[in-house]
């Protein structure tokens, strides 16, 4: 079975790629020369410092198996040749929740792409929200199954 593609946009590509590079280049040789040092204190049986370092090194690279599966199925997405009559990814979505008059901006991304950011108001096209949005248009109202309940929001703006 092949692999979904990640919907990534240019800048997601950049950033996972230069996050790549530091684990390989920089964060490898930090990480072996913390073991490298560990081990120098002997005993590895009672050794946090070898121990810590050893399970810092695992995370890393679990993360560049991660990094390097993303970028093998990565499919940029040509902004260029999208329009704001609907909602897609790369979208920034300007809502006003219904209940409360309060207004939000999202930018859509890609779900496998690392690039949300709830606090900056980047989400994923299949979060809640993401995936109420998707394919809408301005003047739309969506429901949207959230922890906290349902709410009701409509589309104000759709832009680039």
């Amino acid at each position: 079975m092949a692999a979904k593609p990640t919907m990534l946009t240019a800048e997601g590509l950049k950033n996972l790629e230069d996050e790549l590079k530091f684990l390989q280049n920089v964060k490898r040789k930090e990480i072996a020369e913390k073991i490298k040092v560990a081990r120098s204190y002997g005993d590895l049986s009672e050794n946090s410092e070898y121990d810590d370092a050893k399970n810092e090194q695992a995370i890393m690279e679990a993360r560049i198996t991660t990094i390097e599966a993303i970028l093998k199925t990565a499919v940029i997405i040509d902004e260029s040749n999208t329009s704001n009559e609907h909602v897609h990814l790369t979208s920034v979505v300007k809502v006003e929740m219904i209940k409360t008059g309060k207004q939000a901006q999202y930018k859509i991304v890609g779900s496998g792409s690392n690039e949300t950011n709830p606090r900056e108001g980047k989400i994923s096209d299949e979060s809640p929200i993401g995936k109420a949005l998707m394919n809408k248009s301005v003047g739309d109202v969506v429901e949207v199954e959230t922890p906290g309940g349902v709410i009701a929001l409509k589309v104000l703006e759709i832009s680039k």
